[in-house]
């Protein structure tokens, strides 16, 4: 018995919850084509690494022979088949939903469910299938190709015919707030990148050969004034690194001319092709408490004290509740476009089907943008009480693409997305919006007459 405490005692810990950084990490490629194996991945490493409850009792050397007879019941198949349901208590009849979302790893479904379509745009009906199937309900290849991931990744080392754990966790990602937990490999959090480009960074990162296969070109309309955006971006730092305190900001803004605003700096965001500071407090437009100023556009900054006269009365009551990024986040998930603290309203737009065949279809635009029927997008219109739509759009084809979407009203960056599907798409609503647009292409009609 005491044999036994001390070798379990010289195992190290792992206590990790399934959060979508670790999945996609264990998933090494789509989290969206990977992410039944990626919680199964998950699942292995408590039989190994996890607590007294958890971790299996294996020789130093083990085999997969003798996993499979530890964490499944006696009478669980040996053959090359999927097991059927053959003992109600053996690990392989508990569905997915089961092993995910308990006391002890502390997930509520509704948030994890979240996160994971946020980073990977998995349907609802998707999702729905997988936490209601039985996990590890699935061939003996596909455990030992499981065996031969945690070999890649570093969590068992091959021992002649058999597995042996290792001494040191390997360097994973943790929360998305946390930094990595360091071991030898030199991969960094990546987690505050779009997640299609984390898991290309994270896979293509080194040389492969001595050759680099991995190239990332983003669209920077600001490289010509970028010492001087770096000379920002190191303020801002500074300004994080110590006490938390409000500032001052000259601000060239092309709208409303050199506005001098008194903010609280939230953090650094690059959106459609230039980096910008999402701060909180006077706006150039004297309007809402939320703003996104373009980096390059910075004229002065003046860090002030809480106890300086000119921060506004709204700002101060803010001092020791200050906003953070998480705001942010939250809001970008809730309507489409980048200037979060614009009006949200309700958009009807129409493909031609040909076109979204070919470039809409299989893509993710926004959570809320959604496909809908020819019948339902009358609906919304009898609903927003258009009359003079409504003939309109029961003369559209039923057979093109109807989608909704809940958009910033005003927002620059949706409004050139729209421009460039133009002549391939239709805003029905709002009405506003329509007539916007209409104005827009009789305007640039005049040029090419």
């Amino acid at each position: 018995m005491v044999d036994r405490k001390a070798r379990l005692q010289s195992i190290p810990l792992f206590e990790d919850p399934p959060d979508v950084e670790l999945l996609q990490w264990l998933a090494r490629g789509s989290l969206k084509q990977n992410l039944a194996r990626a919680i199964r991945l998950w699942v292995w490493l408590h039989s190994l690494y996890g607590d007294e409850h958890e971790r299996l009792e294996l020789p130093k050397v083990f085999t997969y022979k003798g996993w499979r007879d530890a964490f499944f019941s006696p009478s669980h198949p040996k053959g090359e088949a999927q097991p059927n349901l053959h003992d109600a208590n053996c690990a392989c009849v508990k569905l997915t939903t089961d092993w995910l979302f308990t006391e002890k790893t502390g997930q509520s479904e509704m948030t994890w469910r979240e996160a994971i379509q946020q980073h990977s745009a998995i349907a609802d009906s998707t999702l729905d299938n997988l936490l209601q199937s039985r996990l590890f309900a699935v061939t003996r290849r596909s455990l030992f190709g499981d065996l031969e991931m945690l070999v890649e990744l570093g969590w068992l080392h091959l021992h002649n015919s058999g597995y042996q754990r290792v001494e040191q966790l390997p360097r994973r990602p943790l929360r998305r707030e946390t930094q990595w937990v360091s071991n030898e490999f030199g991969i960094y959090d990546l987690g505050f990148l779009s997640p299609n480009l984390e898991t290309v960074a994270q896979t293509l990162a080194q040389p492969i050969q001595e050759v680099q296969r991995f190239y990332l070109e983003a669209d920077y309309i600001i490289a010509h004034t970028q010492e001087r955006v770096e000379r920002w971006l190191e303020r801002f730092k500074e300004i994080w690194e110590s006490a938390p305190l409000p500032v001052q900001l000259q601000y060239a803004s092309a709208r409303y001319g050199i506005t001098a605003c008194v903010v609280y700096p939230v953090c650094i965001y690059y959106s459609q092709r230039a980096l910008y500071l999402c701060a909180f407090g006077e706006t150039p437009s004297q309007t809402g408490e939320w703003y996104n100023y373009r980096l390059d556009k910075l004229q002065q900054l003046h860090v002030l004290t809480w106890a300086d006269a000119r921060v506004p009365h709204f700002l101060r009551r803010r001092r020791h509740s200050l906003p953070q990024p998480n705001y942010i986040q939250t809001q970008l998930h809730h309507a489409w476009g980048f200037d979060y603290y614009l009006p949200d309203q309700l958009m009807l737009l129409r493909f031609d089907r040909q076109f979204h065949d070919r470039y809409i279809a299989g893509t993710f635009r926004h959570k809320t943008f959604h496909r809908i029927t020819h019948d339902e997008a009358i609906h919304v219109v009898q609903e927003a009480k258009r009359r003079s739509l409504l003939k309109l759009i029961q003369s559209r084809p039923a057979e093109d693409a109807y989608y909704t979407v809940i958009y910033r009203e005003g927002d620059t960056n949706v409004g050139l997305r729209l421009r460039s599907w133009r002549p391939n798409v239709e805003v029905l609503l709002p009405w506003k919006l329509r007539q916007t647009i209409l104005a827009n292409i009789q305007a640039e009609w005049q040029f090419y007459q």
